[in-house]
């Protein structure tokens, strides 16, 4: 088990490089990529197409465990949903990353963006913008507005992004994405649904000379790791999950 597993409902780690130029679409190309991926990982077995474009493989979700690789039109993708250990995810994102240039011709040059994704989902039936709300606190300057007679929280989705370079080309986001709409709070008619922290590392822009997508992505998953064990687990997790015991 993670060192987050018992933190949220869910918790996941999923890699995206977005390209300039689009990914080859060739049946064979798609075929040997997928192949390969599945010759590390044999349990990945279901291999479909969505959207006409979009080529994904990956495990049965049954268990609630399970690996995905995406190969889009101009994304390559790779994912692990509640992963049994932060090295077996890598090593999944490692290999997709690895594979690229010789299978998908894949140039270090053809970076527009590498984030590695750090989420953590908790289920709840309920406002999740009031949720938030009352877990995080809304900050001195809008404590006032928060307390208008009769008001109702309806949007509450705290972010905040920071660059860790002069460039800005090295950022690092911690955002929250909520499930309620505004029929919901006036009915009071809720469905359970996912409340998502997410903490994000990204690069922009062409890697350098020296660099692989294999080194990129270990710095990235090295600084979200950071900021999640930092600023993210003891400041929202804990607080969100207590809040969510309590109701």
């Amino acid at each position: 088990m993670t060192p987050y597993s018992s933190l949220a409902d869910d918790f996941y780690v999923n890699v995206n490089l977005a390209t300039e130029m689009e990914l080859p679409s060739q049946r064979e190309t798609i075929l040997q990529y997928f192949e390969r991926v599945q010759k590390r990982f044999p349990t990945m077995r279901k291999f479909y197409c969505r959207d006409k474009r979009d080529y994904v493989l990956e495990e049965d979700k049954d268990q609630g465990r399970y690996r995905w690789v995406a190969v889009e039109t101009k994304r390559l993708c790779s994912g692990q949903v509640n992963p049994s250990s932060l090295e077996s995810v890598l090593d999944q994102h490692r290999l997709v990353l690895d594979l690229a240039p010789a299978f998908l011709s894949v140039s270090p040059l053809d970076c527009e963006a590498l984030d590695v994704l750090f989420g953590f989902d908790f289920a709840y039936r309920g406002n999740h913008n009031a949720l938030l709300a009352e877990a995080l606190g809304v900050g001195p300057a809008l404590e006032r507005f928060g307390e208008v007679p009769g008001g109702r929280v309806i949007n509450y989705e705290p972010s905040l992004t920071i660059s860790l370079d002069e460039d800005c080309r090295v950022q690092v986001r911690v955002s929250t994405e909520t499930r309620t709409n505004a029929f919901q709070v006036r009915t009071g008619e809720f469905s359970e649904e996912q409340l998502s922290v997410y903490v994000t590392a990204r690069q922009y822009g062409s890697l350098d000379p020296d660099t692989s997508y294999v080194d990129a992505m270990d710095r990235l998953a090295q600084l979200a790791r950071e900021v999640v064990d930092s600023c993210v687990v003891e400041q929202i997790l804990r607080p969100l999950a207590r809040t969510i015991a309590l109701k």
